[in-house]
């Protein structure tokens, strides 16, 4: 007798409970995010506290170069959260390939691709809510301190919301990469070199002063929040519009997806 086929919300249930059973998870994502909002939230209070020298035209310069926004999301908080939300999507993969758990998991639902996918659903919908929770946190709590020297901006200050919007986006769109360089590398420290390198160190590599290096630097997730945070138009020597930028985060999204559904079809354990 042919046993009954596991139903994709039972194998999202069977992934939920993997995921959250590890207690490094929970200490990954908290550690994460107060890492995130200490480099934020440091920097907001550093200009609340040495603000006394300027004066009301400082002020508005202040507001209308975006700084603001810039302070909300530094570079080095989105590194940090880059790097550590890339990890959490390799997380679920690598372990269960590290311990060999993978082959119990293949064994109990043969259908390699549908075990993926139940992996990236979860992945995709938790590390979502957790860069809703950490860019909403980290942009009122900066505003907040700003505020203070009459500095900070509303959620409905140009270009305020789409720089939210993408910092919170930025995890789900990281956490596929990390997921679908785990399936292929299937090593921990190998696969974490590689999202370190994928993510963080490639961008630094290239340059916005050539055309095609520029080019190639407007495809990478990191180019793309950069765009995206910007609080004004684009001033690079080669510019490129935000619906590019939007395209760049949905193209490595979608493609993540794939390499991490179909990457384990025809491998061995």
């Amino acid at each position: 007798m042919t046993a009954a086929r596991a139903r994709f919300r039972d194998l999202i249930a069977a992934e939920w409970i993997k995921l959250w059973s590890l207690r490094s998870t929970t200490w990954v994502f908290v550690l994460s995010a107060l890492s995130v909002l200490a480099f934020n939230v440091g920097t907001a209070y550093d200009t609340y506290r040495y603000w006394t020298e300027r004066n009301a035209d400082d002020k508005a310069a202040f507001v209308r170069d975006g700084i603001p926004l810039q302070e909300a999301f530094t570079s080095n908080g989105t590194l940090v959260f880059m790097l550590t939300v890339g990890a959490i999507g390799a997380l679920p993969i690598v372990g269960e390939y590290g311990t060999g758990l993978i082959r119990t998991t293949f064994t109990a639902v043969p259908d390699r691709r549908s075990v993926m996918a139940a992996k990236v659903t979860v992945i995709s919908a938790v590390t979502t809510a957790f860069g809703v929770l950490v860019a909403g946190a980290s942009f009122a709590a900066t505003q907040a301190i700003l505020s203070g020297r009459d500095a900070g901006v509303p959620l409905s200050h140009p270009g305020a919301l789409r720089a939210v919007v993408a910092s919170a986006l930025l995890a789900p769109v990281c956490a596929l990469v990390g997921m679908a360089l785990g399936a292929v590398v299937r090593h921990g420290a190998a696969t974490m070199v590689t999202v370190f390198a994928v993510l963080l160190l490639l961008p630094g590599v290239v340059t916005d002063q050539r055309r095609w290096s520029a080019v190639l630097s407007h495809t990478l997730p990191l180019k793309a929040w950069d765009r995206l945070s910007q609080p004004g138009g684009p001033a690079d020597l080669y510019p490129w519009t935000t619906s590019g930028a939007w395209t760049v985060y949905a193209a490595w999204s979608l493609t993540a997806a794939a390499v991490a559904v179909t990457a384990v079809h025809r491998r061995d354990q």
